[in-house]
């Protein structure tokens, strides 16, 4: 098991911000339906000493590739 990543679940929302959440449990407690979640890999380094809004723009790269691959949304 590779432990250079860390895990985050990430919503985009309908006015575009993206809302991070760190387990699946705790966006489920917040209202947040889990099947609406991305899991994102994120660089350990930038998990442990980044800040919110660098995380954000990661996770919010993360999905815009995601689109750019012409995976099929639901």
């Amino acid at each position: 098991m590779s432990s250079d990543k860390d895990i985050l679940y990430v919503r985009r929302e309908k006015d575009g911000a993206v809302t991070l959440y760190v387990d699946e449990d705790w966006a489920a407690e917040r209202g947040v339906d889990p099947s609406q979640l991305v899991k994102v890999e994120i660089p350990r380094e930038l998990y442990a000493n980044g800040t919110v809004q660098q995380l954000r723009e990661f996770a919010a790269s993360y999905l815009e590739s995601l689109n750019d691959t012409g995976s099929p949304s639901s």
